[in-house]
């Protein structure tokens, strides 16, 4: 069973709620979470800088406690939601913690745009899907999607 388009915008939207609930908390705005194959979010996170620091990201942090907790069999039937497209660290995560599929709402080239140079934030010109291809087992990957990206860029707006 596979989730449908409006169920990735759902969980899209919980990610972009994810990230503003990371930046109330003085950290930067990303946030990500793992839904099994039935739809039942598994795992939430949000971006946790003030204390990893640069390796704190959410899609990471999901990654480890979802390898932690569950079998590599049943995570390749999960899914990682994120509102951008992870960063070679995290796909990387993503693909050691056995995640089946990676949704992502938008590039990380959109991101480096709305970053900018801050030094907190420096983001890698290497697209996720080339970190998956790298791989020796197959990650699914769905985005970006055009539809919720004004959405995911005002959660950053006045943020760097």
């Amino acid at each position: 069973m596979t989730l449908a388009h409006a169920d990735d915008i759902r969980f899209l939207r919980r990610s972009i709620e994810l990230g503003l609930e990371a930046r109330a908390a003085g950290n930067h705005p990303f946030g990500a979470l793992l839904v099994d194959a039935a739809g039942h979010v598994l795992i939430e996170a949000g971006n946790d800088f003030s204390h990893q620091k640069g390796p704190g990201h959410a899609e990471t942090i999901v990654a480890r406690e979802a390898a932690m907790l569950y079998e590599p069999d049943f995570l390749e039937t999960c899914t990682l939601y994120t509102a951008f497209e992870p960063c070679a660290m995290c796909a990387g995560s993503t693909y050691w913690a056995n995640v089946g599929t990676l949704v992502y709402g938008m590039t990380e080239k959109r991101l480096a745009q709305l970053t900018g140079a801050n030094e907190e934030n420096l983001t890698m010109d290497l697209p996720c899907r080339a970190v998956f291809e790298a791989g020796q087992r197959k990650t699914i990957v769905r985005g970006p999607f055009p539809e919720l990206e004004s959405e995911i860029a005002k959660s950053h707006e006045g943020f760097w």
